[in-house]
């Protein structure tokens, strides 16, 4: 059995999965500890717990359901049709994003700690090619849609043979996994590979340097992949989703209440001198993750699964505002943090407001519109029918369906 209608809950969390980058993103010039861009004089240790949580899950949903667009693209197509779609949607908005998007973040960056030049006078370092931090070129954000893109590279032959007939016992033995609660057997490969690669291997999302997280990120997009192609697995899901929020609640409170009492490795307050609890506290992140992950998912298939009329202009936009969004903040935020005898709630809610306010009507004025625009952000033609969006979002043939 395929799935290959529109299935709405993903579109759905997508787009909130961007609204929640909107609110990490605008908090970072603003939390305590993690070093960003642009940094507010006082700072907040209570946004940085806010962002911490956030940060647990975001990224994997989005991967998650990257996973099934990835599903939805491959269809009636050959792996070559597809590297090329994707080599469009995702490739290219990419290439903008690194020499148009992201300069104006490193340049308002490197004016607040000093420099003094024009951007007319920065930019060209920008073709140094020199990696950021110690350079000017970066992808910055744009992070994400290099790593799928890779993804979609190297699996897209993998893609080919799951979608096709050729594959009928794997996606039958599949269903297997769809009875009772053996679908979170799906969760234990990542769990296991974060557990212990995490700690030699910190988060950079600079590829070279990101072993340890390319292929944890990994994991969530084939499960993604994997639960679309086999619909029983996200029935499995929707059945068992209080059971997954039950995972994800109870190892998210282990973890707080170990943390805030200081209870965690290389802290004086750690009991243990076992090597194995030090790995046991670790593999709670990626259990937090896993367990929120596939709670949304199933929460949404339940009570998101219908369409609404300004569905399809959303799909249509979230791609470039993932795109857009962290520069226009930077931008916003530079001239935020200088203003006194201001609360860190009200710049903050404040950068939000504008953020939104400005990549919203970029988007709608100056991409939208025009067909090269539109191109340039990984969108179909204007005169073609938006089968959903972008690249954040997919496109279905003949149906309309999902993007990424």
């Amino acid at each position: 059995m395929e799935t290959t209608q529109r299935q709405t809950y993903l579109d759905w969390l997508r787009i909130l999965s961007i609204l929640g980058v909107l609110f990490f993103h605008s908090a970072m010039p603003f939390v305590a500890e993690d070093g960003w861009h642009i940094k507010n004089h006082e700072t907040s240790n209570l946004m940085m717990e806010s962002n911490h949580f956030l940060h647990l899950f975001r990224m994997p949903l989005l991967f998650f359901i990257s996973g099934t667009v990835s599903y939805y693209m491959m269809q009636r197509r050959s792996t070559l049709s597809f590297i090329g779609l994707r080599f469009r949607r995702l490739f290219i908005p990419l290439l903008v994003g690194m020499f148009i998007i992201v300069p104006p973040q490193i340049y308002m960056e490197r004016l607040a700690n000093g420099y003094k030049g024009s951007f007319l006078d920065f930019y060209p370092s920008t073709f140094s090619f020199q990696p950021y931090p110690k350079g000017n070129f970066s992808w910055h954000h744009l992070w994400f849609i290099a790593y799928l893109f890779i993804y979609d590279l190297i699996f897209a032959p993998l893609f080919a043979w799951m979608i096709s007939p050729k594959s009928d016992g794997f996606k039958q033995k599949l269903s297997v996994l769809a009875t009772g609660k053996w679908v979170y057997l799906l969760m234990l490969p990542g769990i296991l590979w974060f557990t212990f690669t995490s700690w030699d291997l910190p988060e950079t999302n600079d590829l070279i340097h990101d072993g340890s997280y390319f292929v944890y990120w990994l994991f969530f997009l084939l499960a993604g992949f994997i639960c679309i192609l086999q619909p029983k697995l996200m029935d499995s899901l929707e059945r068992n989703r209080r059971f997954a929020l039950t995972i994800g609640f109870l190892s998210l409170m282990t973890w707080e209440v170990m943390r805030w009492n200081g209870v965690e490795p290389l802290h004086a307050n750690w009991p243990f001198q076992n090597i194995a609890f030090s790995y046991a506290f670790t593999a709670l992140r990626p259990i937090i993750a896993w367990g929120w992950v596939l709670a949304l998912v199933g929460y949404g298939k339940h009570y998101f699964n219908r369409s609404h009329k300004v569905l399809g202009y959303l799909n249509q936009a979230v791609y470039p505002f993932y795109i857009l969004h962290q520069t226009v903040i930077v931008l916003v935020a530079y001239y935020i943090v200088q203003v006194q005898n201001e609360s860190i709630l009200s710049k903050y809610i404040y950068t939000v407001g504008i953020t939104f306010f400005v990549t919203v009507l970029i988007y709608h004025l100056l991409i939208r519109p025009y067909n090269l625009t539109r191109f340039l952000f990984g969108m179909k033609p204007k005169d073609k029918p938006e089968a959903l969006s972008g690249n954040m979002v997919t496109e279905l043939k003949p149906q309309p369906v999902l993007s990424v």
